[in-house]
């Protein structure tokens, strides 16, 4: 599948129309994860945001120096590292590949000056960051409750 066809389906940019996405697409290169790799760690400096193309991360919270669990995972045409184009650009969470795992990397702070110059394109990526971020806490806090939304 070209960048294009990924970037259409995914969670970031789905909402852009064809000629936003040529606009965007020159800045992602793609990169590949072998199962076990850290791809970044929590509490690390974010500089890059990621859409999977294919493959299967998971999302690990630390909460001590022995103490890790995986809350969440991220699959094909979903995102992580966020917190890229967010201040204080620090990672929330450590993302490691469950298998091997695809994905087009962008680089967070231009993505951010870009969207800053293309408002009408930033407003909807900002958006789309928003919902990940609405997304993965309410994940969070059902699973914190340990109960389900019924699907």
């Amino acid at each position: 599948m070209n960048k294009i066809e990924v970037l259409k389906r995914s969670d970031l940019f789905r909402e852009l129309d064809n000629e936003q996405l040529n606009m965007v697409v020159g800045m992602g290169t793609e990169q590949v994860f072998n199962a076990g790799t850290i791809i970044h760690k929590q509490g690390s400096a974010a500089e890059l945001i990621h859409v999977i193309e294919d493959g299967l991360v998971g999302i690990i919270l630390e909460v001590g120096p022995l103490a890790q669990r995986q809350v969440q995972a991220a699959a094909n045409f979903e995102s992580f590292g966020w917190s890229a184009m967010i201040p204080p650009y620090t990672r929330t969470a450590t993302v490691k590949a469950l298998e091997q795992t695809k994905v087009i990397v962008f680089d967070g702070r231009e993505l951010t000056a870009f969207c800053t110059t293309n408002c009408e394109i930033g407003c909807k990526i900002m958006q789309a960051v928003v919902r990940v971020i609405a997304e993965r806490l309410r994940q969070a806090y059902i699973q914190l409750l340990g109960v389900t939304d019924g699907h």
